[in-house]
């Protein structure tokens, strides 16, 4: 899906494929293989601090599950387009059969009841129904309960993805039922090459010093990374110097 070119580094670089995913291999190995064995497990977890692509990972599943152009009498593994009208709804978060909720403002049993309740319809456009649940530790106890019965039998169509970056949080009857992904910091030296990239295509004077700043302050986050670069980007007017980025980030003190 094209973006504006003004858009805000983070928004303009989010991953829209599993090709995009930076530093993330393990979960794009196995679930590229689940798609392309038709092995897709009914529920999983995907852990890790913030902003290293729990909630995007699970956009880009859900994509390449209903993607429109990918031809189910292909053995390999085919990206999602990322141009149908399932790939733009979902990227979007107004896909009709991709349901996104945020556990930390809806954290109660009616919320569950309701999202629950849709489970037995069938997808209206899509191959699967799938629930993305940001956040899901903040569920109360008597949701989660709720949540797990549907988890113990789930209709073939309906997947859920959860992301938290609490797993200690989640009682044990819904862990054992999801197959857990643990998204890895991003290690500098990829991340500082990712950077180099993205201010390059963006006619962006940065050193390696600089680079090396921002890494250490985005502690493994891509997101805070790429949102430290958008900001040093707006003060130093396309020229980040050392001084000043260490200036932003207080550094100096």
């Amino acid at each position: 899906m094209p973006i504006d070119t003004l858009s805000p580094i983070p928004l303009k670089y989010r991953p829209r494929k599993f090709s995009d995913l930076i530093g993330q291999e393990l979960i794009v190995k196995t679930i590229q293989n689940a798609i392309k064995l038709k092995r897709i497990a009914n529920a999983y977890l995907l852990t890790g601090v913030r902003g290293v692509g729990k909630t995007t990972s699970a956009r880009i599943i859900a994509m390449s599950l209903n993607c429109q152009s990918i031809d189910s009498e292909k053995d390999e593994f085919q990206e999602p387009c990322g141009i149908c009208d399932n790939c733009k709804s979902i990227s979007e978060s107004r896909s009709v059969d991709v349901l996104e909720m945020d556990a930390a403002s809806r954290t109660g049993i009616s919320d569950i009841r309701e999202l629950i309740e849709g489970v037995q319809y069938a997808p209206i456009s899509s191959k699967y129904k799938i629930y993305i649940i940001d956040e899901v530790h903040m569920l109360s106890k008597a949701a989660f309960n709720a949540l797990l019965k549907t988890l113990e039998e789930p209709p073939s169509d309906v997947l859920f993805i959860f992301a938290t970056t609490e797993i200690e949080k989640i009682p044990v009857t819904v862990l054992s039922r999801c197959q857990k992904f643990n998204l890895k910091r991003i290690d500098n030296k990829i991340m500082s090459k990712y950077l180099k990239t993205i201010s390059e295509k963006e006619s962006i004077s940065v050193n390696d010093e600089s680079l090396n700043i921002i890494c250490n302050a985005s502690e493994g986050s891509m997101r805070d990374a790429l949102s430290i670069l958008d900001q040093a980007i707006s003060l130093c007017e396309g020229n980040i110097s050392q001084e000043k980025l260490s200036e932003m980030l207080n550094l100096n003190n």
